[in-house]
């Protein structure tokens, strides 16, 4: 089952999306005395910081450009909708509080990649309604750094394998 959300609702969860996902790297940083993974996780946590302003810019343009259309009102905004999983609504979830700190490093990559291809299929829906070139192609830069998430968790994890 889906619901459907207004896009500035969908920017919303994007921005909260990010906001955990950089808590969550923050938190793995700490787990290893590891320097090299720590330093990955530091830095995945810094890239996210920056997707989190991304999308809290994208909500302003948003909220100017429905002021000046004359219909801003969270309850009946007319533009674009989008269907989104569950999954993507659980507000009870915090990624960084799945951590334990009895993880495995390969447990946390693992972990780490799967929610990074959930927030690509979000973000390649995004795509779909973006409010302006200039947000659809900021999106797609931020897809193209989550992909670039993706390969460099793969890599850790398979260097962690080779181990």
């Amino acid at each position: 089952m889906t619901r459907e959300l207004n896009a500035f609702e969908v920017l919303e969860i994007a921005e909260k999306m990010e906001r955990e996902a950089a808590r969550f790297y923050r938190e793995a940083a700490g787990m290893y005395d590891d320097a090299k993974i720590s330093k990955l996780f530091a830095e995945l946590a810094q890239w996210e910081k920056r997707h989190v302003q991304v999308f809290a810019d994208m909500k302003d343009y948003f909220s100017e450009q429905a002021w000046e259309l004359g219909h801003f009102d969270l309850d009946r905004v007319d533009v674009a909708r989008l269907d989104v999983p569950p999954a993507v609504l659980d507000e009870h979830s915090e990624p960084a509080k799945e951590l334990t700190g009895h993880e495995t490093r390969a447990d946390v990559l693992r972990l780490a990649i799967k929610k990074e291809q959930h927030a690509i299929g979000y973000y390649t829906a995004l795509t779909e309604f973006a409010l302006g070139p200039d947000n659809v192609e900021a999106i797609k830069a931020i897809l193209q750094e989550e992909r670039k998430h993706v390969r460099i968790l793969a890599q850790s994890l398979q260097q962690d394998a080779g181990r």
